[in-house]
């Protein structure tokens, strides 16, 4: 990570950072407007999707996906770096997510993220958890993917996180037949420069990810599904995604073998 002497002395970096902010304003006056149009319609909107699909990719991320997301009737289950895991996914899929309140109040990334159908609940407010489960189980009663990241915060990518069960009572069991899908994000070496820890402000991490000159790779792992109706509960649940998702992990540090 650049100190923040090295970081004001990058001209280079900060006209990246103009250019692209520019293209993302334009990018929301342009997506809002069609959306709108498709809603006054009285059609699906694609335009959040393509939406974040863009921002992914004017953010520097170049995404490859392996495997073979389904694409309704699915809850997705995910490690997480930072806020471009958003676009990176909902990009790939058409996904929802699960975020924290704070974000609802945030000016635009707020209203942007509504747009989006995402699901707001509480980190702080422990008596709130029937309340955040009843909420997504309302979410997913309709076929949009939505997407939780049950570690909590944010890694650099190296490793796994404990999983936090309490939102898995969804699919414990699941409101209909339905399925749980662990998704692996693989940034590479880009994953320490790009992920969202320690003291680091929200501000702070986008204008760094912004500015930054080159294109990084993000490999985007639709893992195995499993049917949650065949677990005993939201611990095992739970357990399941994150076995999965730390082999997936493992074998993506293992070195090719030499030919």
């Amino acid at each position: 990570m650049a100190s923040r002497s090295t970081a004001r002395a990058d001209p280079f970096g900060w006209s990246l950072f103009a250019a692209r902010v520019a293209t993302l304003l334009f990018l929301v006056i342009l997506c809002v407007a069609l959306h709108v149009l498709w809603r006054l319609a009285g059609q699906v909107s694609p335009w959040p999707r393509r939406f974040l699909q863009a921002v992914a990719w004017v953010a520097g991320a170049r995404v490859t996906i392996v495997g073979a997301p389904v694409t309704h009737d699915v809850f997705y289950v995910a490690n997480h770096l930072g806020w471009i895991d958003i676009p990176v996914i909902a990009g790939a899929s058409g996904a929802a997510f699960v975020a924290q309140d704070g974000i609802a109040r945030a000016p635009v990334v707020g209203w942007l993220a509504s747009l989006n159908n995402t699901i707001f609940v509480s980190r702080s407010d422990r008596l709130a958890v029937g309340e955040q489960i009843e909420a997504l189980r309302v979410a997913v009663s309709v076929h949009q993917p939505v997407t939780i990241f049950p570690e909590g915060t944010t890694t650099d990518g190296s490793h796994l996180l404990p999983f936090k069960p309490a939102l898995f009572a969804v699919m414990a069991p699941p409101p209909r037949a339905m399925l749980v899908q662990p998704l692996l994000l693989d940034y590479g070496a880009a994953g320490p420069e790009i992920a969202w820890i320690g003291e680091e402000k929200g501000d702070e991490n986008a204008i760094r990810v912004l500015r930054r000159h080159r294109p990084y790779r993000v490999t985007l792992h639709f893992l195995e599904p499993f049917d949650p109706a065949t677990l005993p509960g939201r611990k095992a649940v739970a357990a399941e995604a994150r076995a999965r998702i730390q082999s997936a992990l493992t074998a993506s540090k293992r070195p090719l073998p030499s030919v």
